[in-house]
């Protein structure tokens, strides 16, 4: 019987076999990581710039390693070593040491107006999200944050002006709206509106089996969908019986917030936003909805926030950090921006 079969796979020496291979493929990266990090500590030390993995030239004075270094350098490695250790597989050792993924979505000089009545909101937009990385945009009110997401899945009410956007290499603004979705983009709204007489379930399944479609999968019928759907609830923490109810009609404001984040779940979208998702959550709601957002956010899956707030950035972390104002990106930076933002205001970064 081959290795491809379920019941090879689910052997128990087969399982230790993987198990023992992984570990040889993962442990001299490790290894190798932590000497890269120290070998690049002492160096910089000694004003001298080692690439990884090149050679001295013959000829220049071996660098004066002293304890003081040795220490400083060995305090940084076990950081890379255990984000290394972390990683499921090759592809994501490689980016636990440098986001080098393939880009997701690329906004270049993106600018829009209100198309009813003219009003330039965004002046210049310009980002750029790959696999596996999480953004977060902060501004003041009115500063263009959720024009910008609207602008970007295709709201009628905006009207683009100048710039362009890519998703996934293809022009994003040469997408209807639905096609956008369909190709793996997904809006969670600041407001999500109700649906009356169209009930959770059926249209939760329709957006799955128009995903499926789009990946050129076959459709599930409803007790499928119900046994693809059952985990996602738990996650989630929803009692099923949302599911029963029409979308969104007699929800709180934390069940919308919720049942947002199930249609992206069912949804499985490569490139997700998330407008203001912290609005209207206590704390265990908003604890429950960050859980959720951690784990579909796993992988290769890119994640844009839209926030006010520091407590949301304390539960899902980003790897970057955007300050919008009158309608451009001004600032970028680590969680450390947001931490001055909270403590200090909008002044404080003006400084």
């Amino acid at each position: 019987m081959g290795l491809s079969s379920p019941r090879a796979a689910l052997d128990p020496a087969h399982v230790r076999a993987r198990v023992h291979s992984r570990r040889a493929l993962v442990r001299p990266l490790v290894r190798s990581s932590v000497r890269s990090v120290v070998r690049a500590s002492l160096a910089r030390r000694e004003g001298a710039s080692v690439r990884p993995g090149t050679p001295r030239r013959r000829g220049r004075p071996a660098p004066s390693w002293d304890m003081a270094s040795v220490a400083t350098a060995a305090v940084r490695a076990p950081r890379v070593a255990r984000r290394v250790s972390r990683a499921s597989d090759v592809r994501g050792i490689v980016r636990a040491s440098a986001h080098s993924g393939k880009v997701l979505l690329e906004v270049k000089d993106l600018r829009a107006e209100v198309a009813e009545t003219g009003e330039e909101i965004l002046r210049g937009v310009n980002l750029v999200v790959r696999e596996g990385e999480t953004h977060a945009v902060m501004g003041k009110n009115g500063s263009g944050k959720s024009t910008l997401t609207k602008v970007l899945v295709g709201h009628p009410a905006y009207e683009v002006t100048g710039g362009s956007a890519t998703f996934r290499g293809e022009a994003l603004f040469d997408m209807e709206p639905e096609e956008r979705a369909r190709a793996g983009l997904f809006l969670s709204f600041q407001s999500p509106i109700e649906v009356p007489g169209v009930s959770n379930t059926d249209f939760l399944r329709m957006m799955c089996n128009e995903r499926r479609k789009a990946r050129g999968e076959e459709e599930l019928d409803p007790l499928e969908f119900y046994g693809y759907l059952t985990p996602k609830l738990e996650s989630l923490n929803m009692d099923p019986s949302f599911l029963t109810r029409n979308v969104n009609e007699g929800f709180s404001g934390g069940e919308k917030k919720r049942n947002e984040i199930l249609q992206l779940a069912v949804m499985e979208s490569e490139m997700s936003i998330l407008d203001e998702i912290d609005s209207g959550l206590d704390v265990d709601a908003l604890r429950d909805v960050a859980k959720a957002v951690n784990l579909l956010r796993e992988g290769d899956k890119g994640l844009l926030l839209i926030t006010h707030y520091q407590r949301l950035l304390d539960a899902i972390h980003p790897d970057y950090v955007h300050i919008m104002q009158k309608g451009e990106i001004v600032q970028t930076g680590g969680v450390e921006i947001a931490t001055q933002l909270e403590e200090g205001g909008f002044a404080s970064l003006a400084q």
